[in-house]
């Protein structure tokens, strides 16, 4: 029988890509040094930091959040809230604010909920009726995504945060280089690895699971008994993520470590490209005063073009 790589025990997990057989102890901790190393390589916190964690309820956002609260302790000074975004989807949403807060409490994590209900007069279900009923052609998940992302900020902002955490894992961050290449993006590829820099009105998102593949994130998850959400958001299957996500698992399936070199070589590229980028200059939207490139945010062009604000 084999052992795991760092002791005597049995070993649990195989890792495919690098070839080590872990046992649950060494696992987890593999993962969690992995965090550590992505918070250190790219200085995404510091000392005093009050981490406002996005979480879903799915087990990406619930590790997140599980990891950096046992890296806090080595932080007195850093502060971890948790925050939740309800869209607004039947049958996809009630269960994980229930779960999520049942983990908080036990973590001792201050937890919110924000709606879109609340902040946008509609559910993302009622969004995506009205555009449909005027025959956009837009997927329901560049509404969300759009819509999802400003909310964060105002979140962040009512609630003092000073970084953002997301639980984007390496299978998301493979799915996003491929999508940003097929559709020719390259200084929204060039951006999505560039270094951390606060600026005024927005606060920065940061991604501490980026280099985590999804399978062992789902393996943590297991092993702390966080809950397994079998129903999936009904419009996931509409989106060209998930088009791309097929390509890259069968990928991945044929040559182990696939995702990882795509990510990795798409971030060595981008650091040699970020100096070719003009300065992104931070406007104000004349609509909501959220930060802008433009002089109307796209969250708020995209509801003035279904007439709903």
């Amino acid at each position: 029988m084999s052992s795991c790589k760092y002791c005597h025990n049995e070993y649990f997990y195989y890792r495919a890509y690098s070839g080590e057989r872990l046992c649950k102890y060494h696992f987890i901790e593999s993962l969690i040094n992995k965090v550590r190393d992505t918070i250190s390589k790219n200085n995404l916190f510091s000392w005093n930091d009050k981490i406002m964690v996005a979480v879903s309820g799915g087990k990406d956002s619930l590790t997140a959040l599980h990891i950096l609260h046992k890296i806090e302790k080595d932080f007195p000074n850093t502060k971890i809230f948790a925050v939740t975004i309800n869209e607004g989807i039947t049958g996809y949403t009630e269960k994980r604010v229930e779960h999520t807060k049942k983990i908080c409490d036990e973590l001792n994590v201050d937890y919110y909920v924000f709606t879109y209900k609340d902040i946008y007069g509609y559910k993302l279900e009622e969004i995506v009726k009205i555009a449909k009923d005027k025959g956009s052609k837009l997927e329901p998940c560049s509404y969300c995504g759009v819509l999802r992302r400003k909310l964060l900020n105002m979140a962040a902002k009512k609630l003092n945060a000073t970084k953002v955490v997301t639980g984007h894992n390496l299978d998301d961050e493979a799915q996003t280089v491929l999508m940003n290449l097929i559709r020719g993006d390259i200084e929204r590829l060039i951006r999505g690895f560039a270094p951390v820099v606060p600026k005024e009105g927005f606060i920065p998102r940061v991604k501490p699971l980026r280099y985590i593949y999804e399978e062992e994130i789902m393996i943590y998850a297991f092993l702390h008994n966080f809950p397994m959400f079998e129903v999936e958001c009904k419009f996931v299957s509409l989106s060209m993520r998930d088009y791309i996500r097929k390509i890259l698992n069968e990928l991945e399936k044929n040559k182990p470590g696939a995702k990882y070199m795509l990510v990795n070589s798409a971030e060595k590229i981008a650091r040699q490209l970020l100096n070719t980028l003009e300065g992104f200059k931070i406007n104000y939207c004349k609509s909501c005063g959220e930060p802008t490139s433009q002089e109307i945010c796209r969250a708020c062009l995209l509801l003035e073009d279904l007439k709903i604000i």
